[in-house]
């Protein structure tokens, strides 16, 4: 890479996550007023939009950083590897719930997994009751499930780049999906079947991919009444005026209950940072060091006025340890932690990760 990046870009490049956008953002503005560095030049490109351009070689032309709602996955450690990124250091941000929100003018949701399973998928289980698959049916929530209103089923939600719609899938409709015995049953017997049902959204105009910019979605949930909106929590409050998020069995998308674990469409976010970069991009042990601070991610830091669920002490700590001393992740540990979902817990495999590095460290 060379001394000369030095010369040719004097601030760090981040992209990736929607969702981890707004926090990466205010952090690289206060970062630009309290150090002598530049303010890092972020960009929303969506979860695995981001880790793309991040995986696509080392060098100034390359970003130093790329934010994510969800771990990184093995094949994405790969890529990197395949072109020349060795050492990849993980950050856990702090938690977040996925919610389904819609307008504060019309009545609020209560949801079941199992209902978002079958007013989503494109196949669902066929209903003479047989343990057979069909196209999925259901044109209002009522054909849902009685109790719900009757209006017509209108989703509006990331695509498939986004990380937020990959952490839905797996939390929220593969927690609907395996309501169901005989598709349960295909985890063990044909697992690539099995991901396709529980993770296969439909293609009929239900569900209707709305980009990866949030405040765009929020907007439209403002001017359709009917319709239901997909997106992070910090967006639920940032826009608590004007919508509200639906109860996921039985539980309100609320601080206290993402924090507990309780709201179950709850997931971890994280960024990655390019290791061979630091030292010649100016700045990124400093930025990284304010982003971890307590005064950022604490309790009472401005990331939790923004909506971050910030992480225990704990978990804080561990996280500052890793910044500090640089500690990079392995693909062998992805694997085996994602070969763990759902047993990794709600917050998924990166979290698995976190935890595992942790352990490694206190043995």
């Amino acid at each position: 890479m060379g001394t000369q990046a030095h010369a040719d870009r004097d601030y760090i490049s981040i992209v990736g996550s929607s969702t981890v956008y707004p926090f990466s953002t205010v952090v690289a503005e206060r970062f630009g007023k309290s150090s002598s560095f530049r303010t890092p030049k972020v960009e929303s490109t969506g979860t695995g939009g981001g880790l793309k351009l991040f995986c696509s070689g080392v060098g100034e032309a390359t970003p130093d950083i790329t934010n994510a709602s969800r771990g990184i996955k093995s094949s994405e450690i790969e890529l990197c590897a395949q072109n020349g990124i060795k050492d990849i250091i993980e950050v856990m941000v702090g938690y977040d719930g996925i919610v389904l929100a819609n307008t504060k003018e019309a009545e609020g949701y209560s949801l079941t997994r199992k209902d978002v399973f079958l007013a989503l998928a494109k196949m669902v289980p066929n209903t003479d009751g047989t343990d057979t698959l069909i196209e999925n049916p259901y044109k209002t929530w009522k054909d849902v499930n009685p109790t719900l209103p009757a209006h017509k089923i209108e989703v509006l939600g990331p695509p498939p780049t986004s990380g937020t719609r990959d952490a839905f899938v797996e939390l929220a409709m593969e927690g609907g999906c395996t309501q169901f015995p005989f598709i349960k049953a295909m985890k063990n017997t044909d697992k690539n079947k099995y991901k396709a049902l529980c993770h296969g959204l439909r293609e009929d105009g239900a569900y209707i991919e709305a980009g990866e910019n949030d405040n765009l979605i929020v907007q439209k949930l403002v001017a359709n009444p009917n319709a239901l909106g997909i997106f992070g929590f910090s967006f639920l409050e940032q826009n608590a005026d004007k919508v509200q998020g639906s109860k996921i069995d039985g539980k309100l998308p609320t601080f206290e209950a993402i924090s507990s674990g309780d709201y179950p469409v709850s997931r971890s976010l994280f960024f990655y940072v390019k290791k061979a970069h630091i030292g010649v991009i100016p700045g990124i042990q400093e930025f990284l060091a304010e982003f971890t601070s307590e005064k950022a991610m604490g309790e009472d830091g401005y990331l939790a006025d923004k909506g971050l669920i910030p992480m225990t002490e704990k978990e804080a700590a561990k996280v500052m340890d890793a910044v500090k001393n640089l500690k990079t992740i392995s693909k062998d540990l992805t694997e085996q932690c994602a070969s763990a979902l759902p047993k990794a817990g709600p917050q998924g495999s990166g979290f698995c990760v976190f935890n595992q590095l942790s352990k490694t460290d206190e043995s």
